[in-house]
């Protein structure tokens, strides 16, 4: 995912001259995960690293917005945008809005999110939630190197904000993604595995775990159809209803903490709008609600697991 990631941005940043790049270390050590490697040597001028202040990031990147060009910020954890709260929900989001449609604002910020390494409660926060609530975001959560690169194309060819979630745990996974260009468009969930006995639904880490449940409950007479969201702002909720009324049950999964989380959301859509497909309750795998520990053994009681959802989807079934 981080060499696809950073394909999409030698490609873009090739065909549009008004993309520049800004953020932490992202000359000297690509960012925190090495994806912009390589940018400043092929596009010197239009790569800058900053100082320590997520405020003068996303500020500095909406004004050049605001300006005609097309900014991609990278915030070195998605723990530290809360930092430039205001800049993002009050300004970014809103400034199209407040000006009556008069000006685009092609943000890209890009946001390391989750577990990894054992960074412990300050830099493994997984804050989805937080921003699909404010109107005038779009909040992007890719699951494979090939989803990254599609939907990074299209972030970088829009007009509006976008929320880029790149999962740490996620970015040495491996996929085939093919040379030719290609744009995944927002708001299309792709079912990764098709199965007639339960649904889940699920968001960006916990997407390959879907798939591994999967395979443990095959054996078991049990067909678990899989559903990545891809991004949840625009949210598909056509396929996620129709997988619904195929299955007729449905577990709902992300790395969140449980309590207000992007499974909270997805479910009560599910129950308002899909109600009469259901044979049992939504069901939701989340993580606990616990600031992430630093001790290895106990951030694996924290973060959700392919035996929560195979327990949970055994239950479903019957």
């Amino acid at each position: 995912m981080r060499d696809a990631l950073r394909e999409a941005l030698h490609e873009e940043m090739e065909r549009d001259d008004s993309i520049i790049v800004l953020g932490e270390d992202v000359i000297t050590h690509g960012g925190p995960y090495a994806v912009t490697r390589g940018l400043d040597e092929k596009f010197p001028g239009r790569i800058r690293q900053t100082p320590i202040s997520e405020a003068g990031i996303v500020g500095t990147a909406l004004g050049a917005a605001l300006c005609g060009m097309r900014p991609v910020a990278e915030v070195m954890y998605v723990d530290f945008a809360t930092c430039a709260m205001d800049e993002v929900v009050n300004q970014m989001a809103k400034v199209r809005y407040m000006f009556g449609g008069q000006t685009d604002v092609p943000v890209v910020l890009r946001l390391p999110s989750g577990s990894a390494r054992l960074l412990a409660a300050q830099h493994s926060q997984c804050l989805e939630a937080w921003f699909l609530h404010v109107p005038g975001l779009q909040v992007v959560v890719p699951s494979t190197a090939y989803d990254a690169k599609g939907l990074m194309k299209t972030a970088l060819r829009g007009k509006d904000p976008v929320l880029f979630m790149e999962y740490k745990r996620l970015y040495t996974n491996e996929c085939e993604v093919p040379d030719e260009d290609y744009a995944i468009p927002f708001g299309q969930a792709d079912v990764k595995r098709e199965g007639g006995d339960v649904t889940i639904v699920a968001t960006g880490p916990m997407v390959p775990k879907a798939l591994e449940a999967a395979d443990l409950l095959s054996p078991e007479g049990i067909e678990v159809e899989v559903v990545d969201t891809r991004t949840l702002v625009p949210f598909d909720k056509a396929t996620v209803f129709a997988s619904v009324e195929k299955t007729n049950r449905v577990i709902v999964t992300d790395e969140e903490v449980k309590r207000g989380g992007t499974s909270a959301e997805i479910a009560s859509l599910i129950a308002e709008e899909c109600f009469d497909a259901l044979d049992a309750p939504v069901k939701r795998v989340a993580a606990a609600e616990v600031p992430m520990p630093f001790s290895p053994e106990l951030e694996k009681l924290v973060v959700p697991k392919t035996e929560h959802l195979v327990a949970a989807a055994r239950e479903l079934v019957g």
